[in-house]
């Protein structure tokens, strides 16, 4: 049977109770959004989605007071980061950024800086993946900026940055802060409130443990009145007008929801706020500590980030001297039929920044809430069988 350590690119199993309630909302349910009459089933839907960003809104520290209007739903972060960065970003303002983010990140605001709309800073973090604070603070110092966005914690080495801290400098100098919670949304706490975010773009399938085409946006409101929509049509209210309203949650949400998605998400929400972020990073860390320490005795492997647990996630990308990362990795899912991922994991900066983008990338493990110390083991013991083979020539 295969063991699933790809949990940065989604995590897997999901909680009984998420497909359950995708498969009753499509057979038992199923009404459009604001579509239809005030019939049981239509009110049914729209109760679902409120409570679904009334859930989204308490996980995040109360965003706001907890306003569901200001969450936003979208079909993953990559779409959020979007929505914002190009609903926000003007001719002539100034973005900072880091070096360690993703594509989801990376790729629209290199395209607006392409276009002459934004003059773009990268901030190089260090070989761990660190963003240092000090050097923030001296660029943001230097040259004012109309906003900056980060990724909380890296997709490739798990490396979590110091957000109380970025977040009071960007505070200290008025520039509004979008987060990229991609891997960290669900897993750590996060006080959205402290830490004065500006938008917080989370994706449901991965740490919130809900399905993939799921994810949103928390606003601050006065933010989301200064970003302009760039998806119009129907929104189930204020039909009488031919112009996009710009009340809330409306102004974002043209078109049809991923409503099972959404469904899910609840569910996945309702176990999350059960169980406790709290209980789940802590499991993730000892089963975490457990390969790291197993993967630091194996011979001719590369590990690149943090070589502990503390200020990371439990997620490593691995090279291997003399070998491929990408055949060890075809390798260990023939035998002992463990699912990793090969690559660059669409992090080429990020790769840079840690030094494996000449490798091609890396082998990266990631460990998730329902794997298991056998698991672990498993995947130690494979690793050692394969390194122990002779190098091809």
């Amino acid at each position: 049977m295969a063991i699933y350590l790809n949990n940065a690119a989604t995590s897997w199993p999901k909680p009984e109770a998420v497909p359950k309630a995708m498969y009753d909302f499509l057979t038992r349910g199923g009404a459009n959004l604001a579509r239809g009459t005030a019939a049981k089933r239509d009110l049914s839907t729209m109760d679902m989605v409120m409570c679904c960003r009334e859930n989204i809104a308490k996980l995040f520290d109360g965003f706001h007071d907890g306003d569901p209007r200001y969450v936003t739903f979208t079909s993953n972060v990559t779409e959020s980061l979007n929505v914002v960065l190009k609903g926000f970003l003007k001719k002539g303002m100034r973005v900072v950024t880091s070096s360690m983010e993703h594509n989801a990140s990376m790729r629209p605001l290199r395209r607006l800086e392409q276009k002459g709309v934004i003059e773009l800073s990268v901030i190089e973090c260090d070989g761990e993946g660190i963003l240092h604070p000090e050097d923030l603070h001296s660029v943001m110092k230097g040259t004012p900026f109309d906003l900056m966005v980060f990724t909380h914690a890296s997709n490739i080495c798990g490396t979590i940055q110091d957000l109380p801290a970025i977040a009071s400098i960007c505070s200290e100098f008025g520039v509004p802060l979008v987060l990229d919670s991609a891997q960290t949304a669900g897993l750590i706490p996060i006080s959205s409130s402290e830490m004065d975010l500006a938008a917080l773009c989370f994706t449901g399938h991965k740490g919130l443990m809900g399905p993939q085409g799921t994810g949103g946006i928390l606003w601050r409101p006065d933010f989301a009145e200064k970003v302009d929509w760039f998806i119009e049509g129907g929104t189930g209210s204020f039909s009488h007008l031919e112009f996009q309203p710009d009340m809330m949650p409306d102004k974002f949400e043209a078109g049809t929801p991923n409503l099972p998605g959404i469904a899910g998400l609840l569910a996945a929400t309702e176990w999350l706020m059960k169980e406790s972020i709290e209980k789940i990073h802590t499991r993730e860390e000892q089963l975490g500590s457990l390969l790291l320490e197993g993967l630091k005795k194996l011979p001719g492997i590369k590990l690149a980030g943090k070589m502990s647990m503390e200020g990371r996630l439990p997620v490593f990308p691995l090279n291997f001297h003399g070998r491929d990362h990408a055949e060890v990795a075809a390798h260990l899912a023939e035998d002992p039929g463990i699912e990793t991922r090969p690559g660059l994991h669409c992090a080429p900066a990020a790769h840079k920044t840690i030094g494996t983008l000449g490798d091609g990338g890396a082998m990266r493990i990631s460990v998730g809430y329902f794997n298991t110390e056998e698991e672990i083991n498993t995947c130690i013991e494979g690793l050692e069988k394969i390194l122990s083979m002779p190098v091809e020539a």
